[in-house]
């Protein structure tokens, strides 16, 4: 028998595998697909303070390895979410994590404060990739200041798990994660997407109508490893690791890496049932290796 659960800092899981935001809507989509109870958990789509209509039509593009998206947090809002949403998911055996965004530090806290009261929602993912629009549109986790602030900010509000999910679009990944566990967060998740580009030749139009947006997939696997690989030998608190894990073995160089806990994306819109399949595939590996617990694994790699 294989020890499956974990504890990223007092949040309890019963596997290392959650969902990630933005590929899972809010769970009840992939019912049909796998039993969400078989999961560590999963993380609903981008939720901010007030209702957001998203960006226009084209948002999604299929690139070699990977996709890029500019959905734009398209999401009825946090109050709509605790009136309607929540009543329908708060029932699963597994952790629900709501992943918050914000363009103010105002809207992160008070979007806060109303998660902080749903009893099953034992933690947030804080999107620190937004832009501030008061300081001229650079996101939040691009520089150590901006991110300190609103952590400690959410912090105060926000009673629960607070994982801080991390942007690659930075210098050094592992100073702005030093600057958010010294203003108290639980966890951090990394990485979030990377920023491209991808252009139609026939039309010579870009493929998103935002130009630019954010690329996952495997194609940003190797890149995700090394930060979070950085960011474990940086930082006390846990790691939860995401950037196109498309099976157990990808996950479990996660692991290796230094992750506590993982996320699948990408791979759900190719195989709405991979969540599951991961599962099994890593207590497979832990039984063929001899591994026990499967919280050994992290930053277990052989240097």
């Amino acid at each position: 028998m294989v020890n499956l659960s974990v504890d990223i800092n007092g949040l309890k899981l019963k596997n290392p595998v959650l969902t990630a935001s933005g590929t899972f809507g809010y769970g009840e989509e992939f019912c049909d697909f796998l039993d969400l109870n078989n999961l560590g958990g999963f993380i609903v789509k981008g939720t901010t303070l007030l209702p957001r209509e998203g960006n226009d039509y084209p948002r999604m593009a299929e690139t070699p390895m990977g996709m890029l998206n500019a959905v734009g947090l398209q999401n009825k809002g946090v109050y709509y979410f605790a009136e309607h949403i929540y009543p329908r998911i708060g029932h699963y055996n597994t952790a629900v994590i709501v992943n918050l965004s914000g363009s103010q530090i105002s809207d992160y806290t008070e979007a806060a404060s109303v998660l902080n009261e749903l009893d099953n929602i034992p933690a947030i993912e804080l999107n620190i990739s937004c832009p501030n629009v008061k300081e001229g549109g650079m996101a939040f986790g691009t520089s150590c200041a901006s991110a300190s602030q609103v952590v400690k900010e959410v912090r105060s509000v926000y009673k629960k798990h607070l994982m801080v999910k991390l942007s690659p679009n930075v210098t050094n990944i592992a100073d702005i994660a030093k600057s958010v566990e010294a203003e108290g967060a639980d966890s951090v998740s990394l990485i979030n997407t990377l920023l491209g580009m991808a252009i139609d030749t026939e039309t010579r139009k870009p493929k998103l109508s935002t130009i630019t947006g954010g690329l996952s997939g495997p194609a940003v696997r190797p890149v995700a490893i090394r930060m979070v690989w950085q960011v474990y030998n940086a930082v006390k608190i846990p790691v939860c690791g995401l950037g196109g894990i498309m099976s157990a073995a990808d996950a479990i160089e996660f692991l290796l890496a230094g992750a506590s806990c993982i996320q699948i994306g990408t791979a759900n819109f190719i195989d709405p049932a991979i969540s599951g399949k991961i599962v099994c595939g890593i207590e497979e590996y832990c039984m063929k290796h001899g591994v026990k617990n499967v919280c050994d694994l992290t930053g277990a790699i052989d240097l």
